[in-house]
């Protein structure tokens, strides 16, 4: 057991965790940080993303010893400071980007790493920047069209699928 100590949403945290303890299941089993989800445990589906330092990262590939001294973005972390949704999520729920919702907070992270680096991105650039993470209920269509709403561009000129 070693000690691993990061800033998780602005607070700092600090416990023990084996060598073998993945990011995703130290924040949710350790911290009790649930939002994050596990869907596939091998990167492919990315429902485990969050953000390390900045940078989106799928928590099931990455080791909580790795995250030590971290700054780390999850999705209980978008929500405004008086607990309501937060711009990328009430974007999602005004434009029915999410049906079951297991896949939201995955897709709610990668949209909040994709708005940072690019303000106003494309149809054609959601859909790139989306290809990490899986979906099996909306089509992506809404999904899309929350992520243009919450960039303040037009969802209307969006093609249907």
């Amino acid at each position: 057991m070693a000690q691993v100590s990061m800033t998780v949403n602005g607070k700092a945290v600090s416990a023990e965790a084996e060598g073998r303890t993945l990011l995703s299941q130290f924040l949710r089993d350790t911290l009790g940080l649930t939002g994050t989800h596990v869907g596939c445990d091998t990167g492919q589906c990315g429902a485990c993303t969050v953000h390390v330092n900045g940078k989106m990262v799928k928590s099931c590939n990455m080791f909580a010893a790795e995250a030590d001294g971290a700054e780390v973005a999850t999705i209980e972390g978008m929500a405004e400071a008086d607990g309501s949704l937060g711009v990328i999520q009430a974007a999602f729920r005004e434009h029915h980007g999410l049906q079951c919702g297991f896949c939201t907070p995955g897709m709610v992270m990668a949209a909040a790493g994709l708005l940072a680096e690019n303000p106003k991105p494309s149809e054609k650039e959601i859909r790139a920047h989306l290809s990490g993470n899986l979906c099996r209920c909306t089509g992506y269509h809404n999904i899309i069209k929350a992520i243009m709403a919450a960039s303040g561009q037009d969802v209307g000129a969006i093609a249907a699928e």
